[in-house]
């Protein structure tokens, strides 16, 4: 059976309308992969284990995509996703530098810690997640809510939180306080 096309107002990248079928995962894939390696970059993953990781959200993907029923747009269901693989990722690099010899004193506190920490970085997961979604990703607040699995006035609440922190983290790198 062929892939169905998709029309102009069902777009893989702003899937926005409840579709008959779910997209073929080529196109879920090709208006996608941006976004996923972008996105668990931002949230933490280390550097050699991007390839995995994205490896990871497309296999559930593809595994998933014919369950999708279009109750959130395409783009925040794959978020959805990237989020929990990107935490699953960050646990296990975790693991294995707590396997690893630590060097007791501050040289190796300094040597261990990351070389170009952002304010991003210091945030918690929850709270770089919401900026990243609403601030980057130009997602609705309501659609980070539902990926996020909070209700959407806490949503709010805590995007407000994370502004003000990402903010102060900010000012602190650059030497300046906030005002």
């Amino acid at each position: 059976m062929a892939p169905r096309a998709l029309s102009q107002s069902e777009s893989v990248g702003s899937f926005e309308t409840r579709p008959a079928a779910p997209p073929a995962f080529a196109e879920v894939y090709e208006s996608c992969v941006k976004l996923v390696w972008r996105n668990l970059r931002r949230l933490g993953v280390p550097e050699a284990a991007l390839e995995d990781a994205a490896q990871d959200v497309f296999l559930v993907v593809h595994r998933r995509l014919p369950e999708f029923e279009g109750r959130s747009s395409l783009r925040t269901w794959i978020f959805g996703i990237v989020l929990r693989v990107a935490a699953r990722h960050r646990r296990k690099a975790r693991g294995v530098a707590v396997r690893e010899t630590p060097i007791p004193n501050e040289l190796g506190q300094a040597l261990s810690a990351p070389a170009h920490e952002g304010p991003f970085e210091r945030l918690d997961d929850e709270r770089r997640a919401l900026l990243i979604m609403v601030d980057l990703e130009q997602t609705s607040v309501a659609e980070a809510a539902e990926a996020l699995e909070i209700n959407l006035n806490t949503a709010y609440s805590r995007l407000r939180a994370a502004r003000r922190a990402f903010e102060a983290e900010l000012g602190g790198l650059l030497g300046e306080g906030v005002k």
